[in-house]
């Protein structure tokens, strides 16, 4: 999952995803620009955070479902 500091988004994903059981990789998008890069072909540019990927395949863009 792509993240940011401070991101309320990003807050609520993360508990979401733990109250459903699943551990995620968090990848802070502001703290490696490889990271940050990945974000962007992920997002078309936006940026839009959280970003949740799997092997490779974006399955979420913002939270909750549907936003971005």
């Amino acid at each position: 999952m792509y993240v940011k500091p401070g991101c309320p988004y990003c807050a609520a994903a993360r508990e979401d995803l733990a109250a459903r059981g699943e551990t995620v990789e968090e990848r802070d998008a502001t703290a490696n620009a490889e990271w940050k890069a990945e974000l962007m072909a992920h997002t078309g540019n936006t940026g839009l955070v959280p970003t949740i990927v799997r092997d490779g395949e974006r399955l979420q863009v913002g939270f909750p479902p549907g936003r971005g």
